[in-house]
């Protein structure tokens, strides 16, 4: 089942011509989850083939330009092409203030509801969940209230060996039967037992978001074995002064914290314009933490399967 991350940006406050604002697609099984949405973000779905009218939950981590101010524009453009589905927002409280305001002054009427939700919490906090994940809003320290996100795909059923159907014959209700954990008796009188028929599902994955924040040790419970971790890397260490003063991290303090959360693989990004290249943030990283990744526009991440979850 899919679990990846589209990069459409992974630049800080100001947009340059290698990296625009942050803005990602994390895909579920196929659902698509809009986090965050700088400046031109409905330009690098369309450019990397993202759509976006399947795009039915988006999560702004705070209120600075570089993460919000595509969205009115995506909004406008969902309208214009035909929306009729609900959009759900989850952001800190002020974005539909800022949202209302817009559309008011250019008197645009959408054929569609925008639906508000409020990711404001002190603690990790369930936000959403539908049939493939639940989705948690995170504290994180930043200059304004800030919020980060945590996906956690739901254990999938087991599988049930094709070789068992077929040696008893299983009819559908037999196999539903025995994906509910159940042991049954065949139509031809034969026991079948759960253990006996089914395969392990993969353990859950989990992809944890840490938008603008500086270093912040309170964050690592909640995203405590994540399987990929995104944590912003404004800086290199070198100004990790700045970094504090600015209420941002440098990549070895990303890596840090991956380290302490003993999450799977690190993917670094809000990188900094002053920079002129990001091979030298994989390179401070890869000194604490040894599974990590630069985001980069256009790259697809895949959240890996790791092992399967235990026989019950």
């Amino acid at each position: 089942m899919t679990f990846e991350i589209t990069i459409l940006g992974c630049g800080a406050a100001t947009p340059t011509s290698r990296h625009n604002p942050t803005s990602q697609v994390v895909n579920i099984h196929d659902k698509l989850y809009l986090v965050d949405c700088g400046e031109a973000t409905q330009m690098q779905l369309r450019k990397y083939k993202v759509r976006f009218q399947k795009i039915n939950h988006v999560f702004i981590s705070h209120l600075h330009g570089d993460h919000y101010l595509g969205l009115m524009g995506l909004i406008s453009s969902m309208n214009l092409l035909g929306r009729k589905s609900i959009l759900h927002i989850f952001s800190p409280n002020g974005l539909k203030e800022l949202i209302e305001l817009n559309l008011r002054l250019s008197h645009t009427f959408l054929e569609y509801t925008l639906e508000y939700h409020s990711s404001e919490t002190d603690t990790k906090m369930l936000i959403m969940e539908d049939r493939s994940v639940k989705v948690y809003s995170i504290p994180l320290k930043h200059r304004i209230d800030c919020f980060g996100f945590v996906f956690e795909e739901k254990i999938r059923p087991p599988k049930i060996r094709k070789e068992v159907i077929s040696k008893y014959k299983l009819q559908p209700s037999e196999v539903l039967e025995l994906k509910k954990g159940n042991s049954i008796v065949s139509k031809g009188g034969e026991s079948v037992s759960f253990s006996e028929a089914s395969i392990a599902p993969p353990l859950p994955r989990s992809y944890a978001y840490c938008s603008d924040t500086c270093y912040y040790e309170k964050v690592i419970d909640m995203i405590a074995g994540s399987t990929m971790l995104y944590h912003e890397s404004t800086f290199l260490d070198d100004m990790k002064e700045r970094a504090k003063s600015t209420f941002h991290s440098t990549a070895r303090q990303a890596a840090e914290i991956a380290a302490k959360a003993n999450v799977g693989t690190l993917i670094l990004g809000h990188f900094s314009s002053r920079y002129h290249e990001d091979d030298s943030f994989l390179a401070e990283a890869a000194e604490v933490f040894g599974n990590v990744i630069l985001a980069d526009e256009g790259k697809i991440i895949q959240v890996a399967n790791t092992e399967n979850a235990p026989d019950t």
